[in-house]
Protein backbone atom coordinates (compact mmCIF):
# COMPACT_ATOMS: atom_id res chain seq x y z
CA UNK A 1 0.00 0.00 0.00
CA UNK A 2 1.35 3.43 -0.94
CA UNK A 3 2.05 6.13 1.63
CA UNK A 4 -0.74 8.24 0.11
CA UNK A 5 -3.26 5.39 0.48
CA UNK A 6 -2.21 4.81 4.08
CA UNK A 7 -2.71 8.51 4.79
CA UNK A 8 -6.22 8.46 3.30
CA UNK A 9 -7.20 5.44 5.39
CA UNK A 10 -5.77 7.08 8.51
CA UNK A 11 -7.75 10.29 7.92
CA UNK A 12 -10.98 8.32 7.54
CA UNK A 13 -10.32 6.48 10.80
CA UNK A 14 -9.76 9.83 12.49
CA UNK A 15 -13.12 11.04 11.16
CA UNK A 16 -14.73 7.90 12.55
CA UNK A 17 -13.26 8.68 15.97
CA UNK A 18 -14.49 12.29 15.71
CA UNK A 19 -18.00 11.08 14.89
CA UNK A 20 -17.95 8.78 17.90
CA UNK A 21 -16.76 11.67 20.07
CA UNK A 22 -19.78 13.70 18.92
CA UNK A 23 -22.10 10.81 19.76
CA UNK A 24 -22.98 10.21 16.10
CA UNK A 25 -23.35 6.46 15.38
CA UNK A 26 -21.29 5.55 12.32
CA UNK A 27 -23.09 2.29 11.47
CA UNK A 28 -26.87 2.50 11.74
CA UNK A 29 -29.33 -0.35 12.26
CA UNK A 30 -31.98 0.83 9.77
CA UNK A 31 -33.47 3.84 8.01
CA UNK A 32 -37.16 4.48 7.36
CA UNK A 33 -36.98 5.33 3.65
CA UNK A 34 -40.15 6.69 2.04
CA UNK A 35 -39.02 6.70 -1.61
CA UNK A 36 -36.25 5.52 -3.87
CA UNK A 37 -34.50 8.37 -5.66
CA UNK A 38 -36.26 7.69 -8.97
CA UNK A 39 -39.62 7.54 -7.18
CA UNK A 40 -38.92 10.87 -5.47
CA UNK A 41 -38.08 12.51 -8.79
CA UNK A 42 -41.25 11.12 -10.40
CA UNK A 43 -43.29 12.34 -7.41
CA UNK A 44 -42.03 15.90 -7.82
CA UNK A 45 -42.56 15.86 -11.60
CA UNK A 46 -46.16 14.73 -11.07
CA UNK A 47 -46.82 17.35 -8.40
CA UNK A 48 -45.27 20.06 -10.55
CA UNK A 49 -47.35 19.02 -13.56
CA UNK A 50 -50.55 19.08 -11.49
CA UNK A 51 -49.62 22.47 -9.96
CA UNK A 52 -49.59 20.96 -6.47
CA UNK A 53 -46.38 22.67 -5.28
CA UNK A 54 -46.33 25.16 -2.41
CA UNK A 55 -45.90 28.89 -2.96
CA UNK A 56 -42.16 28.38 -2.34
CA UNK A 57 -42.10 25.80 -5.14
CA UNK A 58 -41.68 22.86 -2.79
CA UNK A 59 -43.19 19.42 -3.21
CA UNK A 60 -43.79 16.65 -0.72
CA UNK A 61 -41.38 15.78 2.05
CA UNK A 62 -39.41 12.60 1.35
CA UNK A 63 -36.97 10.38 3.18
CA UNK A 64 -34.31 9.06 0.80
CA UNK A 65 -31.02 7.25 1.36
CA UNK A 66 -27.95 6.40 -0.67
CA UNK A 67 -24.20 6.48 -1.11
CA UNK A 68 -22.56 9.91 -1.44
CA UNK A 69 -21.14 10.28 -4.96
CA UNK A 70 -20.22 13.96 -5.02
CA UNK A 71 -19.85 16.88 -2.63
CA UNK A 72 -19.56 20.64 -3.20
CA UNK A 73 -19.23 22.91 -0.21
CA UNK A 74 -20.10 26.63 -0.43
CA UNK A 75 -19.47 28.10 3.01
CA UNK A 76 -22.87 28.07 4.70
CA UNK A 77 -24.36 25.61 2.22
CA UNK A 78 -23.40 22.42 0.41
CA UNK A 79 -24.65 20.29 -2.46
CA UNK A 80 -24.23 16.53 -2.77
CA UNK A 81 -25.46 13.68 -4.93
CA UNK A 82 -26.44 10.33 -3.50
CA UNK A 83 -27.18 7.13 -5.40
CA UNK A 84 -29.42 4.19 -4.53
CA UNK A 85 -30.88 1.29 -6.48
CA UNK A 86 -33.18 3.63 -8.40
CA UNK A 87 -30.67 6.24 -9.51
CA UNK A 88 -29.29 9.47 -8.09
CA UNK A 89 -30.67 12.67 -6.62
CA UNK A 90 -29.19 15.97 -5.49
CA UNK A 91 -29.21 17.10 -1.85
CA UNK A 92 -29.03 20.69 -0.58
CA UNK A 93 -27.74 21.42 2.94
CA UNK A 94 -27.96 24.85 4.61
CA UNK A 95 -26.51 26.01 7.91
CA UNK A 96 -29.64 27.97 8.88
CA UNK A 97 -31.81 24.88 8.35
CA UNK A 98 -29.65 22.22 10.02
CA UNK A 99 -28.18 24.25 12.84
CA UNK A 100 -24.51 24.69 13.66
CA UNK A 101 -23.78 21.24 15.14
CA UNK A 102 -25.42 19.16 12.42
CA UNK A 103 -24.00 21.36 9.66
CA UNK A 104 -20.48 21.25 11.13
CA UNK A 105 -20.68 17.44 11.35
CA UNK A 106 -21.01 17.34 7.55
CA UNK A 107 -17.24 17.93 7.44
CA UNK A 108 -16.80 14.40 8.78
CA UNK A 109 -18.53 12.84 5.78
CA UNK A 110 -16.66 11.41 2.78
CA UNK A 111 -17.47 10.20 -0.70
CA UNK A 112 -18.71 6.64 -0.38
CA UNK A 113 -20.51 7.18 2.94
CA UNK A 114 -24.14 6.08 3.15
CA UNK A 115 -26.56 8.67 4.50
CA UNK A 116 -30.30 9.10 4.86
CA UNK A 117 -32.00 12.50 4.64
CA UNK A 118 -35.43 14.03 5.22
CA UNK A 119 -36.77 17.15 3.55
CA UNK A 120 -39.04 18.63 0.87
CA UNK A 121 -38.36 18.38 -2.85
CA UNK A 122 -37.76 21.46 -4.99
CA UNK A 123 -36.20 22.39 -8.31
CA UNK A 124 -33.01 24.46 -8.38
CA UNK A 125 -32.44 27.40 -10.71
CA UNK A 126 -30.47 25.07 -12.97
CA UNK A 127 -33.54 22.82 -13.20
CA UNK A 128 -32.37 19.87 -11.06
CA UNK A 129 -34.85 18.21 -8.69
CA UNK A 130 -33.29 18.34 -5.23
CA UNK A 131 -34.03 17.49 -1.59
CA UNK A 132 -33.78 20.49 0.77
CA UNK A 133 -32.31 18.60 3.70
CA UNK A 134 -33.87 19.30 7.10
CA UNK A 135 -32.37 16.27 8.83
CA UNK A 136 -29.60 13.83 7.94
CA UNK A 137 -28.48 10.50 9.39
CA UNK A 138 -25.19 8.71 8.87
CA UNK A 139 -25.98 5.10 7.91
CA UNK A 140 -22.50 3.70 7.25
CA UNK A 141 -19.07 5.29 7.32
CA UNK A 142 -16.82 4.34 4.40
CA UNK A 143 -13.35 3.61 5.82
CA UNK A 144 -11.80 2.87 2.42
CA UNK A 145 -12.26 5.26 -0.52
CA UNK A 146 -13.97 3.84 -3.58
CA UNK A 147 -12.16 4.34 -6.91
CA UNK A 148 -14.60 6.92 -8.25
CA UNK A 149 -13.62 8.33 -11.61
CA UNK A 150 -13.54 11.93 -12.67
CA UNK A 151 -16.96 13.12 -13.76
CA UNK A 152 -17.53 15.75 -16.44
CA UNK A 153 -20.81 17.22 -17.67
CA UNK A 154 -21.24 18.04 -21.36
CA UNK A 155 -22.30 21.71 -21.44
CA UNK A 156 -24.43 21.25 -24.57
CA UNK A 157 -26.23 17.99 -23.80
CA UNK A 158 -26.00 17.89 -20.00
CA UNK A 159 -24.81 14.27 -20.28
CA UNK A 160 -22.52 13.03 -17.52
CA UNK A 161 -19.28 11.40 -18.69
CA UNK A 162 -17.29 9.44 -16.11
CA UNK A 163 -13.61 8.69 -16.66
CA UNK A 164 -13.09 5.53 -14.63
CA UNK A 165 -10.74 5.59 -11.68
CA UNK A 166 -10.88 1.79 -11.64
CA UNK A 167 -9.25 0.80 -14.91
CA UNK A 168 -7.46 -2.46 -14.05
CA UNK A 169 -9.83 -5.18 -15.24
CA UNK A 170 -8.46 -7.95 -13.01
CA UNK A 171 -8.88 -5.76 -9.93
CA UNK A 172 -12.44 -4.97 -10.99
CA UNK A 173 -13.25 -8.70 -11.23
CA UNK A 174 -11.55 -9.41 -7.90
CA UNK A 175 -13.24 -6.50 -6.12
CA UNK A 176 -16.60 -6.82 -7.85
CA UNK A 177 -18.28 -5.08 -4.91
CA UNK A 178 -16.27 -1.93 -5.65
CA UNK A 179 -16.75 -2.35 -9.41
CA UNK A 180 -20.53 -2.45 -8.91
CA UNK A 181 -20.44 0.51 -6.54
CA UNK A 182 -18.74 2.86 -9.00
CA UNK A 183 -20.06 1.57 -12.34
CA UNK A 184 -23.87 1.71 -12.71
CA UNK A 185 -23.60 0.10 -16.15
CA UNK A 186 -22.11 -3.03 -14.57
CA UNK A 187 -25.04 -3.24 -12.17
CA UNK A 188 -27.35 -2.94 -15.17
CA UNK A 189 -25.61 -5.87 -16.90
CA UNK A 190 -26.44 -8.11 -13.96
CA UNK A 191 -30.02 -6.86 -13.79
CA UNK A 192 -30.23 -7.78 -17.46
CA UNK A 193 -28.85 -11.26 -16.66
CA UNK A 194 -31.56 -11.66 -14.03
CA UNK A 195 -34.27 -10.69 -16.54
CA UNK A 196 -32.81 -13.21 -18.97
CA UNK A 197 -33.05 -16.07 -16.45
CA UNK A 198 -36.57 -15.00 -15.49
CA UNK A 199 -37.48 -15.15 -19.19
CA UNK A 200 -36.01 -18.64 -19.58
CA UNK A 201 -38.05 -19.88 -16.63
CA UNK A 202 -41.26 -18.25 -17.82
CA UNK A 203 -40.91 -19.73 -21.30
CA UNK A 204 -40.48 -23.27 -19.97
CA UNK A 205 -43.03 -22.96 -17.16
CA UNK A 206 -45.67 -21.85 -19.66
CA UNK A 207 -45.01 -25.04 -21.66
CA UNK A 208 -45.55 -27.37 -18.69
CA UNK A 209 -41.89 -28.05 -17.93
CA UNK A 210 -41.22 -28.87 -14.28
CA UNK A 211 -38.24 -27.17 -12.64
CA UNK A 212 -36.22 -29.65 -10.58
CA UNK A 213 -32.98 -29.84 -8.61
CA UNK A 214 -30.50 -32.67 -9.07
CA UNK A 215 -27.29 -33.46 -7.12
CA UNK A 216 -24.25 -31.24 -7.45
CA UNK A 217 -22.14 -33.72 -5.46
CA UNK A 218 -22.18 -36.96 -7.43
CA UNK A 219 -20.58 -40.39 -6.89
CA UNK A 220 -19.86 -40.56 -10.63
CA UNK A 221 -19.68 -37.72 -13.13
CA UNK A 222 -21.01 -37.74 -16.68
CA UNK A 223 -23.07 -35.99 -19.33
CA UNK A 224 -20.13 -34.18 -20.94
CA UNK A 225 -16.51 -34.65 -21.95
CA UNK A 226 -14.68 -32.79 -19.18
CA UNK A 227 -12.38 -33.23 -16.19
CA UNK A 228 -14.22 -32.97 -12.86
CA UNK A 229 -13.38 -31.39 -9.53
CA UNK A 230 -12.88 -34.11 -6.92
CA UNK A 231 -13.68 -34.01 -3.21
CA UNK A 232 -14.01 -36.45 -0.32
CA UNK A 233 -16.98 -37.00 1.98
CA UNK A 234 -15.57 -37.74 5.42
CA UNK A 235 -18.64 -39.32 7.03
CA UNK A 236 -19.20 -41.73 4.13
CA UNK A 237 -15.46 -42.09 3.45
CA UNK A 238 -16.10 -41.85 -0.28
CA UNK A 239 -14.90 -39.85 -3.24
CA UNK A 240 -17.42 -37.44 -4.76
CA UNK A 241 -17.32 -35.20 -7.82
CA UNK A 242 -18.78 -31.79 -8.54
CA UNK A 243 -21.11 -32.34 -11.46
CA UNK A 244 -19.92 -31.48 -14.95
CA UNK A 245 -23.47 -31.64 -16.39
CA UNK A 246 -27.07 -32.15 -15.21
CA UNK A 247 -27.95 -34.54 -18.02
CA UNK A 248 -27.89 -38.06 -16.60
CA UNK A 249 -29.95 -37.24 -13.50
CA UNK A 250 -32.53 -35.32 -15.52
CA UNK A 251 -32.94 -38.29 -17.86
CA UNK A 252 -33.41 -40.54 -14.82
CA UNK A 253 -36.44 -38.33 -14.07
CA UNK A 254 -37.78 -38.95 -17.58
CA UNK A 255 -37.52 -42.68 -16.80
CA UNK A 256 -39.40 -42.00 -13.57
CA UNK A 257 -42.39 -40.50 -15.38
CA UNK A 258 -41.77 -36.74 -15.49
CA UNK A 259 -42.33 -35.95 -19.16
CA UNK A 260 -40.89 -32.41 -19.22
CA UNK A 261 -38.17 -31.29 -16.80
CA UNK A 262 -35.59 -28.52 -16.61
CA UNK A 263 -32.88 -27.29 -14.29
CA UNK A 264 -30.96 -24.02 -14.13
CA UNK A 265 -27.91 -24.62 -12.01
CA UNK A 266 -24.17 -24.56 -11.53
CA UNK A 267 -21.85 -27.00 -13.25
CA UNK A 268 -18.11 -27.31 -12.66
CA UNK A 269 -15.33 -28.35 -15.03
CA UNK A 270 -11.68 -28.54 -14.05
CA UNK A 271 -10.44 -26.86 -17.20
CA UNK A 272 -8.76 -23.71 -18.44
CA UNK A 273 -10.08 -20.17 -18.17
CA UNK A 274 -10.57 -17.89 -21.16
CA UNK A 275 -13.02 -15.33 -22.57
CA UNK A 276 -15.80 -17.91 -22.94
CA UNK A 277 -14.93 -20.46 -20.21
CA UNK A 278 -15.10 -20.29 -16.42
CA UNK A 279 -14.64 -23.42 -14.25
CA UNK A 280 -17.91 -22.65 -12.43
CA UNK A 281 -20.72 -21.79 -14.82
CA UNK A 282 -24.51 -21.79 -15.14
CA UNK A 283 -26.37 -24.19 -17.43
CA UNK A 284 -29.98 -24.60 -18.44
CA UNK A 285 -30.83 -28.18 -19.38
CA UNK A 286 -34.31 -29.36 -20.35
CA UNK A 287 -35.70 -32.69 -21.54
CA UNK A 288 -38.98 -33.57 -23.23
CA UNK A 289 -40.38 -37.07 -23.62
CA UNK A 290 -41.67 -38.17 -27.05
CA UNK A 291 -39.65 -35.45 -28.85
CA UNK A 292 -36.63 -35.72 -31.14
CA UNK A 293 -33.87 -33.26 -31.96
CA UNK A 294 -35.85 -31.58 -34.72
CA UNK A 295 -38.69 -30.72 -32.33
CA UNK A 296 -36.13 -29.47 -29.81
CA UNK A 297 -34.54 -27.36 -32.55
CA UNK A 298 -37.84 -25.58 -33.11
CA UNK A 299 -38.27 -25.12 -29.36
CA UNK A 300 -34.75 -23.69 -28.92
CA UNK A 301 -35.29 -21.25 -31.78
CA UNK A 302 -38.52 -20.08 -30.18
CA UNK A 303 -36.89 -19.85 -26.73
CA UNK A 304 -33.88 -17.81 -27.84
CA UNK A 305 -36.05 -15.40 -29.83
CA UNK A 306 -38.38 -15.05 -26.82
CA UNK A 307 -35.67 -14.14 -24.29
CA UNK A 308 -33.93 -11.72 -26.66
CA UNK A 309 -37.25 -9.91 -27.09
CA UNK A 310 -37.83 -10.01 -23.32
CA UNK A 311 -34.52 -8.26 -22.69
CA UNK A 312 -34.24 -5.96 -25.71
CA UNK A 313 -37.86 -5.45 -26.75
CA UNK A 314 -37.18 -6.82 -30.25
CA UNK A 315 -35.65 -9.99 -31.76
CA UNK A 316 -32.46 -8.18 -32.75
CA UNK A 317 -29.34 -7.00 -30.97
CA UNK A 318 -25.80 -5.86 -31.64
CA UNK A 319 -22.93 -7.92 -30.28
CA UNK A 320 -19.45 -6.37 -30.32
CA UNK A 321 -20.48 -4.17 -33.25
CA UNK A 322 -22.07 -7.02 -35.24
CA UNK A 323 -25.86 -6.89 -35.84
CA UNK A 324 -27.53 -10.21 -34.95
CA UNK A 325 -31.07 -10.95 -36.16
CA UNK A 326 -33.14 -13.68 -34.48
CA UNK A 327 -36.30 -13.03 -36.50
CA UNK A 328 -35.78 -15.21 -39.59
CA UNK A 329 -35.69 -18.99 -39.25
CA UNK A 330 -32.24 -20.04 -38.07
CA UNK A 331 -29.93 -21.55 -40.68
CA UNK A 332 -29.39 -25.36 -40.63
CA UNK A 333 -25.83 -26.47 -41.49
CA UNK A 334 -24.78 -30.17 -41.56
CA UNK A 335 -21.50 -30.69 -39.65
CA UNK A 336 -19.83 -33.03 -42.16
CA UNK A 337 -20.89 -30.95 -45.16
CA UNK A 338 -19.51 -27.74 -43.62
CA UNK A 339 -16.21 -29.32 -42.58
CA UNK A 340 -15.70 -31.16 -45.88
CA UNK A 341 -16.30 -27.94 -47.80
CA UNK A 342 -13.65 -26.13 -45.76
CA UNK A 343 -11.10 -28.94 -46.17
CA UNK A 344 -11.91 -29.49 -49.84
CA UNK A 345 -12.33 -33.24 -49.28
CA UNK A 346 -14.72 -35.71 -47.65
CA UNK A 347 -13.80 -35.65 -43.98
CA UNK A 348 -15.56 -38.97 -43.39
CA UNK A 349 -13.22 -40.68 -45.87
CA UNK A 350 -10.01 -39.51 -44.15
CA UNK A 351 -8.00 -42.00 -42.11
CA UNK A 352 -7.21 -41.15 -38.49
CA UNK A 353 -3.62 -40.31 -39.46
CA UNK A 354 -4.71 -38.02 -42.30
CA UNK A 355 -7.27 -36.35 -40.06
CA UNK A 356 -4.63 -35.74 -37.39
CA UNK A 357 -2.32 -34.24 -40.00
CA UNK A 358 -5.06 -31.84 -41.18
CA UNK A 359 -5.92 -30.90 -37.59
CA UNK A 360 -2.30 -30.17 -36.66
CA UNK A 361 -1.86 -28.07 -39.77
CA UNK A 362 -5.02 -26.07 -39.05
CA UNK A 363 -4.47 -25.55 -35.31
CA UNK A 364 -0.68 -25.45 -35.16
CA UNK A 365 -0.81 -27.83 -32.17
CA UNK A 366 0.65 -31.28 -31.64
CA UNK A 367 -2.36 -33.60 -31.39
CA UNK A 368 -0.68 -36.96 -30.94
CA UNK A 369 -2.95 -39.32 -29.02
CA UNK A 370 -6.16 -37.34 -29.61
CA UNK A 371 -9.11 -39.47 -30.68
CA UNK A 372 -10.98 -38.99 -33.94
CA UNK A 373 -13.85 -37.11 -32.37
CA UNK A 374 -11.52 -34.60 -30.74
CA UNK A 375 -9.68 -34.06 -34.05
CA UNK A 376 -12.94 -33.35 -35.88
CA UNK A 377 -13.91 -30.90 -33.16
CA UNK A 378 -10.55 -29.11 -33.35
CA UNK A 379 -10.77 -28.60 -37.11
CA UNK A 380 -14.40 -27.48 -36.95
CA UNK A 381 -13.59 -25.00 -34.19
CA UNK A 382 -10.76 -23.49 -36.20
CA UNK A 383 -12.34 -23.36 -39.67
CA UNK A 384 -16.11 -23.18 -39.32
CA UNK A 385 -17.18 -21.79 -35.93
CA UNK A 386 -15.70 -18.27 -36.33
CA UNK A 387 -17.86 -17.70 -39.43
CA UNK A 388 -21.16 -18.62 -37.73
CA UNK A 389 -22.21 -15.09 -36.80
CA UNK A 390 -25.96 -15.19 -37.44
CA UNK A 391 -27.93 -17.86 -35.52
CA UNK A 392 -27.03 -21.23 -37.04
CA UNK A 393 -27.92 -24.79 -36.08
CA UNK A 394 -25.03 -27.13 -36.89
CA UNK A 395 -26.69 -30.53 -37.25
CA UNK A 396 -25.94 -34.25 -37.61
CA UNK A 397 -22.61 -34.71 -35.84
CA UNK A 398 -20.32 -37.73 -36.38
CA UNK A 399 -20.96 -40.52 -33.87
CA UNK A 400 -17.41 -40.13 -32.46
CA UNK A 401 -18.40 -36.72 -31.07
CA UNK A 402 -21.70 -37.71 -29.46
CA UNK A 403 -21.66 -40.66 -27.03
CA UNK A 404 -25.14 -39.88 -25.64
CA UNK A 405 -27.05 -39.16 -28.88
CA UNK A 406 -29.14 -41.57 -30.95
CA UNK A 407 -27.71 -42.72 -34.29
CA UNK A 408 -29.03 -40.77 -37.24
CA UNK A 409 -31.96 -42.66 -38.70
CA UNK A 410 -30.65 -42.14 -42.26
CA UNK A 411 -26.86 -42.45 -41.76
CA UNK A 412 -25.48 -44.57 -38.88
CA UNK A 413 -22.12 -42.76 -39.08
CA UNK A 414 -23.89 -39.66 -37.76
CA UNK A 415 -26.00 -38.81 -34.73
CA UNK A 416 -29.17 -36.78 -34.28
CA UNK A 417 -27.50 -33.85 -32.60
CA UNK A 418 -27.38 -30.11 -33.10
CA UNK A 419 -25.51 -27.18 -31.64
CA UNK A 420 -26.64 -23.57 -31.90
CA UNK A 421 -23.94 -21.03 -32.77
CA UNK A 422 -24.30 -17.26 -32.57
CA UNK A 423 -21.51 -14.70 -33.00
CA UNK A 424 -19.01 -17.51 -33.61
CA UNK A 425 -19.71 -19.18 -30.26
CA UNK A 426 -21.69 -22.25 -29.19
CA UNK A 427 -24.81 -21.42 -27.16
CA UNK A 428 -26.74 -24.70 -27.10
CA UNK A 429 -26.20 -28.43 -27.54
CA UNK A 430 -29.01 -30.93 -28.10
CA UNK A 431 -29.74 -34.55 -29.01
CA UNK A 432 -32.34 -37.05 -29.85
CA UNK A 433 -31.36 -38.80 -26.62
CA UNK A 434 -30.05 -42.33 -26.75
CA UNK A 435 -32.65 -44.56 -25.06
CA UNK A 436 -31.27 -48.00 -25.99
CA UNK A 437 -29.45 -49.30 -22.88
CA UNK A 438 -27.50 -51.91 -24.86
CA UNK A 439 -26.16 -49.30 -27.29
CA UNK A 440 -25.49 -46.94 -24.37
CA UNK A 441 -23.44 -49.58 -22.53
CA UNK A 442 -21.36 -50.22 -25.65
CA UNK A 443 -20.66 -46.49 -25.99
CA UNK A 444 -19.76 -46.15 -22.31
CA UNK A 445 -17.35 -49.07 -22.64
CA UNK A 446 -15.77 -47.49 -25.72
CA UNK A 447 -15.33 -44.29 -23.71
CA UNK A 448 -13.81 -46.31 -20.86
CA UNK A 449 -11.23 -47.75 -23.24
CA UNK A 450 -10.26 -44.23 -24.31
CA UNK A 451 -10.02 -43.31 -20.64
CA UNK A 452 -7.71 -46.25 -19.99
CA UNK A 453 -5.49 -44.94 -22.79
CA UNK A 454 -5.14 -41.59 -21.00
CA UNK A 455 -8.16 -39.54 -22.14
CA UNK A 456 -9.22 -37.97 -18.82
CA UNK A 457 -12.31 -36.35 -20.35
CA UNK A 458 -13.95 -39.58 -21.50
CA UNK A 459 -17.08 -40.90 -19.77
CA UNK A 460 -16.76 -43.52 -17.05
CA UNK A 461 -19.30 -46.36 -17.18
CA UNK A 462 -22.34 -45.32 -15.11
CA UNK A 463 -24.04 -48.59 -14.14
CA UNK A 464 -26.82 -46.89 -12.20
CA UNK A 465 -27.77 -44.79 -15.22
CA UNK A 466 -27.74 -47.93 -17.38
CA UNK A 467 -30.00 -49.63 -14.84
CA UNK A 468 -32.42 -46.71 -15.07
CA UNK A 469 -32.42 -46.98 -18.87
CA UNK A 470 -33.16 -50.71 -18.64
CA UNK A 471 -36.45 -49.89 -16.93
CA UNK A 472 -37.37 -48.11 -20.15
CA UNK A 473 -36.84 -44.51 -21.27
CA UNK A 474 -39.29 -43.08 -23.82
CA UNK A 475 -38.01 -41.26 -26.91
CA UNK A 476 -36.64 -37.99 -25.55
CA UNK A 477 -35.20 -34.74 -26.82
CA UNK A 478 -32.69 -32.93 -24.61
CA UNK A 479 -31.07 -29.48 -24.71
CA UNK A 480 -28.29 -27.74 -22.79
CA UNK A 481 -27.86 -23.95 -23.02
CA UNK A 482 -24.94 -22.02 -21.55
CA UNK A 483 -26.65 -19.27 -19.55
CA UNK A 484 -23.44 -17.27 -19.10
CA UNK A 485 -22.74 -17.25 -22.83
CA UNK A 486 -26.32 -16.26 -23.56
CA UNK A 487 -25.94 -13.46 -21.01
CA UNK A 488 -22.74 -12.35 -22.78
CA UNK A 489 -24.71 -12.09 -26.00
CA UNK A 490 -27.65 -10.07 -24.68
CA UNK A 491 -25.40 -7.84 -22.53
CA UNK A 492 -22.87 -7.28 -25.35
CA UNK A 493 -20.09 -8.52 -23.06
CA UNK A 494 -16.73 -9.45 -24.55
CA UNK A 495 -15.78 -11.85 -21.73
CA UNK A 496 -17.70 -14.40 -19.70
CA UNK A 497 -16.22 -12.75 -16.60
CA UNK A 498 -18.26 -9.65 -17.37
CA UNK A 499 -21.51 -11.56 -16.73
CA UNK A 500 -20.40 -13.64 -13.72
CA UNK A 501 -20.50 -11.65 -10.51
CA UNK A 502 -17.48 -13.35 -8.94
CA UNK A 503 -15.50 -15.19 -11.65
CA UNK A 504 -12.71 -17.63 -10.86
CA UNK A 505 -9.32 -15.87 -10.70
CA UNK A 506 -5.74 -16.65 -9.86
CA UNK A 507 -4.99 -16.26 -6.14
CA UNK A 508 -4.22 -12.67 -5.20
CA UNK A 509 -0.51 -12.07 -4.72
CA UNK A 510 0.69 -10.72 -1.42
Amino acid sequence: MSEESSQILRVRREKLEALEARGIPAFAYRFDRSHRTDEAITLFDDEEASEALTEKGEGSEVRVAGRILSWRGHGKSAFAHIEDGGGRIQLYFRLNVLGEDDFAALDLLDLGDWIGVRGPLFRTRTGEITVRVEEWTLLSKSLRPLPFGKEEVDEETGERVVHSGFSDQQTRYRQRYADLAVHPEIRESFRLRSRLITGLRRFLDERDFLEVETPILQPLYGGAAARPFVTHHNALDTRLYLRIADELYLKRLIVGGFERVYEIGKDFRNEGIDRSHNPEFTMLEFYQAFADYREMMELVEELIRFVVEEVHGEPRLTYQGEPIDFEPSFRRLPFVEALSEKLGEDVQALSDADLRSRAERVTGDSLEGENRGRLLDKIFGALVEPELIQPTFVIDYPVELSPLAKPHREDPRLTERFELFVAGRELANAFSELNDPIDQRARFEAQARLRAMGDEESHPVDDDYLRAMEYGMPPTGGVGIGVDRLAMLVADAASIRDVILFPTLRPEEG
